[in-house]
């Protein structure tokens, strides 16, 4: 989903195409400039590691549809590749939102309710958009709920929202699902699948296979 979509009806299904760029390169089938992109300046990363981060959106139904796919590629990472999510802020219920995930990050919680908190706005129309309520929801799923208060209006919470934040920026992300992979490059399904026109779940598939390809690409010092 576009940041500029944010502001129009959550539930439109749309995907965005970017166009291929002049001098694109193909590598592995997919086309720089066109499935994926490049980052002007490469940021900071850990020696002898390979990041993937996906930025997503608990209410963004792009992202609902493309959890199933990544979380099961997360499952079977090699040893020298890591992941992590992390919530984007593009707007003031997103970011309240993203205080949530980083709450619940910080407990040590979040992957016990990841899946419920999805399902409860996708499947079942559940607004989880105050504090009290989303306590409430957690609390039935073992997460004590003044902890998790404590813990949504921390400073540490705080903290990891703005660190997010510039995360988003430093990768250039105006919309959800996406994928920063090694502090160089930027695909999404949408990226992945300019010009065709498949469902949403292939379209996940192929920005995992252009993660893979790129992973393969880092790993020959491309």
């Amino acid at each position: 989903m576009k940041r500029r979509e944010f502001s129009a009806q959550l539930g439109l299904s749309t995907l965005g195409l970017l166009a291929a760029s002049g001098g694109a390169q193909a590598q592995g089938g997919f086309v720089e400039g066109q499935h994926y992109q490049r980052l002007g300046q490469p940021l900071p990363s850990t020696p002898g590691k390979i990041e993937v981060v996906e930025f997503f959106w608990y209410g963004c139904p792009h992202c609902f549809a493309f959890e199933p796919e990544i979380s099961a590629w997360a499952k079977q990472l090699p040893a020298d590749v890591s992941f992590r999510q992390v919530h984007v802020s593009f707007r003031a219920n997103v970011a309240f939102h993203q205080k949530v995930f980083f709450a619940l990050e910080a407990m040590g919680k979040e992957a016990q309710v990841h899946t419920a908190i999805f399902d409860a706005i996708h499947r079942y129309g559940q607004s989880l958009d105050d504090v009290k309520t989303v306590a409430g929801f957690v609390a039935k799923l073992g997460v004590d709920p003044a902890k998790f208060e404590e813990s949504f209006n921390s400073f540490t919470v705080n903290t990891k929202c703005m660190q997010a934040k510039k995360l988003s920026e430093d990768y250039r992300i105006d919309g959800v699902p996406a994928l920063g992979v090694a502090g160089r490059f930027l695909t999404s399904p949408a990226m992945s699948s300019a010009g065709l026109r498949i469902s949403e779940v292939e379209s996940g598939k192929r920005a995992l296979q252009v993660v893979d390809t790129l992973i393969q690409r880092i790993r020959k010092g491309g």
